[in-house]
């Protein structure tokens, strides 16, 4: 799909960190943006702010990634608003307790699948139903936020969201060959250590020694990989797993 028709994406998880600063990106490349956010509104309408005065238009839309009938009710109120979607980020995500695997209860386990996993998995159904040239869309791009966590394993502090991304990135290759037909090409990224609230604030200090480029990522550096993935400029690109970490493993 030509990025000179009309663009629009939907991001969820866009009310800080990584997806505010992709939603002001895809703003200052004309696109209209759906701001997804659970419980930040006030958040969610400074990125909107941001989004138009980056030159774009954008709309706040509150859904729970964690269940299928708020996300079929933003997709609604996104149709509503801007019409077909050409363009997704499935960014949303949690982390869940830091513990090791015995003092992991299985709620917190389920919460964290249902939002990281079938989230992201319910998030692109709902795109494709709308992309697909199959159902007489136009195409589109999905870009799946993941993490290096995925091939660390993060024993002893969470296996958990280790699992939660492993199974992004599997998705992210099954995804990509099954759409593929259908002019929707999905990839992911996989940010290292980045300036958001998600991590613990020490680890910035104490870990940036560790990196190849000896700092943490900024929200804007990760977010310009997404941007490029859903770009013309990435036209053939389909199935990667971009890895955007300062040069870490």
């Amino acid at each position: 799909m030509s990025e000179s028709a009309t663009r629009v994406a939907l991001i969820t998880g866009a009310s800080r960190g990584i997806g505010a600063a992709t939603a002001v990106l895809l703003g200052a490349r004309g696109y209209k943006v759906g701001v997804n956010y659970q419980r930040r509104g006030e958040d969610a309408e400074r990125v909107v702010a941001a989004v138009r005065a980056a030159g774009g238009d954008a709309i706040a839309l509150q859904a729970d990634i964690g269940s299928s009938a708020d996300i079929e009710r933003m997709f609604g109120e996104l149709d509503e608003r801007f019409g077909p979607l050409t363009a997704l980020v499935n960014n949303a995500g949690i982390s869940g307790p830091k513990c090791r695997l015995e003092g992991l209860a299985v709620d917190q386990l389920e919460l964290i699948l249902r939002v990281n996993v079938i989230g992201t998995m319910v998030c692109t159904q709902q795109a494709v139903k709308r992309m697909s040239t199959r159902h007489g869309g136009r195409g589109g791009s999905i870009v799946n936020v993941s993490s290096g966590a995925a091939h660390r394993g993060n024993a002893n502090s969470g296996i958990h969201y280790a699992v939660s991304k492993g199974a992004v990135n599997s998705f992210t290759i099954g995804a990509s060959q099954e759409l593929g037909a259908d002019g929707i090409r999905v990839s992911a990224v996989s940010p290292g250590l980045t300036r958001t609230e998600m991590p613990d604030p020490a680890r910035f200090e104490k870990e940036a020694p560790g990196i190849p480029m000896g700092r943490v990522g900024e929200p804007e550096e990760i977010a310009r990989a997404i941007v490029w993935l859903l770009s013309d400029d990435a036209s053939y690109v389909s199935g990667a797993n971009l890895r955007v970490a300062g040069g870490r493993p």
